[in-house]
């Protein structure tokens, strides 16, 4: 198996980040050293570095290295108070991830506990690998509990990118076709471009094929058609935000495949650590929902605009799925099911009380 592992990682001597350049790919491998607080907003913001867990991971790195630049002999009040400035500026870069306030967030309470210390920064570089060292083991639990959902030859739909690029290793709803394929199973997956960004097309399927899966990519208007000849036994997609409720925010497209698996009878499945879960947020009608420039509906990706200057476009990045369409959320500790207000709060209970990951058993 091939994976692109080192996607996201502190420069050899730790003073800057380097990301691969996800809008390069698939035809050019591109990395980027970020420094500046400028260059990794824009990273951000541009989805140069994409995916919830990704998104968290760099940015603890990001703030690690802006931590760096304060000057060391800085009162801790002074200290603290330009890291929280800095965290807020890269929290702006894309609001709907909640992962990215979740990281900026721990690296800040670290920050506070050891901020009159002599070896703060030690600390806030041991934080940042640890957020990715957990972020590996996480998506490699997520993967086993969501390959104890399918079985071996069937066919599964996914919709963006949620594979290692977007997170680290195994990838969140990838991850269980990875770990299958490392245990001699074989599943039939079809991957939806996803307009207007082309994730599915540029990531998602360019990951699988570089690991050897047998994948087909289709039009994201094309899924239906799919689900309907049979081909479809599952449906696995990411997450950006899980409201309390179990409402999810994902990839915008996300809403439609649920709505379309629910018709077919076939399972439609979430899958994200729980990092992505935000208790706070009641549900889907409080995701705050970016928007993007309408150029990259009217003109990215062509040669020439496709359509007229003076067309107004809407460009949502992410829309909900509603909570009644989803069978399960696969998380670290397991999958939850319906009540999504109950079975979300009890993994928080497990997260909290420190237990292990577990390992899932094959579900019929």
């Amino acid at each position: 198996m091939e994976y692109l592992s080192d996607h996201v990682h502190l420069s050899d001597d730790g003073t800057a980040v380097v990301i691969l350049d996800q809008t390069q790919l698939p035809n050019r491998t591109q990395y980027l050293t970020l420094r500046t607080p400028q260059d990794m907003f824009h990273a951000i913001q541009t989805l140069q570095v994409r995916g919830a867990p990704c998104i968290g991971i760099c940015a603890a790195y990001d703030l690690y290295v802006l931590a760096q630049q304060i000057q060391p002999d800085t009162p801790a009040e002074t200290f603290l108070a330009e890291l929280q400035q800095q965290a807020d500026y890269l929290a702006s870069s894309r609001p709907t991830a909640v992962n990215l306030r979740w990281a900026l967030n721990r690296m800040l309470d670290t920050a506070e506990r050891c901020a009159g210390l002599p070896d703060r920064l030690e600390q806030l570089h041991r934080e940042c690998i640890t957020i990715h060292e957990e972020d590996i083991a996480m998506c490699r639990s997520i993967a086993a509990y969501g390959l104890s959902l399918i079985h071996d030859g069937d066919g599964i739909l996914t919709h963006c990118n949620a594979g290692p690029l977007a997170t680290s290793r195994y990838g969140t709803a990838l991850g269980p076709l990875f770990l299958g394929k490392e245990r001699g199973m074989q599943f039939h997956i079809f991957v939806d471009e996803t307009r207007p960004l082309l994730q599915g097309a540029r990531l998602t399927s360019y990951e699988l094929s570089r690991g050897g899966m047998d994948v087909t990519l289709i039009c994201d208007n094309m899924a239906s058609l799919v689900m309907k000849n049979g081909w479809v036994q599952a449906c696995f997609v990411g997450c950006d935000r899980v409201a309390a409720n179990g409402d999810t925010a994902n990839k915008i497209g996300t809403s439609g495949v649920a709505i379309l698996a629910k018709h077919y009878g076939i399972p439609f499945y979430v899958l994200g650590p729980t990092s992505t879960i935000d208790l706070a947020c009641a549900t889907g009608e409080d995701i705050p929902i970016e928007q993007r420039d309408p150029a990259e509906i009217r003109e990215k990706f062509y040669a020439e605009p496709m359509a007229l200057p003076e067309v107004k476009c809407y460009n949502p990045a992410f829309d909900v799925t509603d909570h009644t369409l989803i069978s399960g959320i696969v998380t670290e500790y397991g999958i939850c099911r319906a009540p999504y207000t109950e079975s979300l709060r009890a993994v928080f209970e497990k997260k909290r009380a420190g237990e292990p990951y577990g390992t899932p058993k094959q579900e019929d």
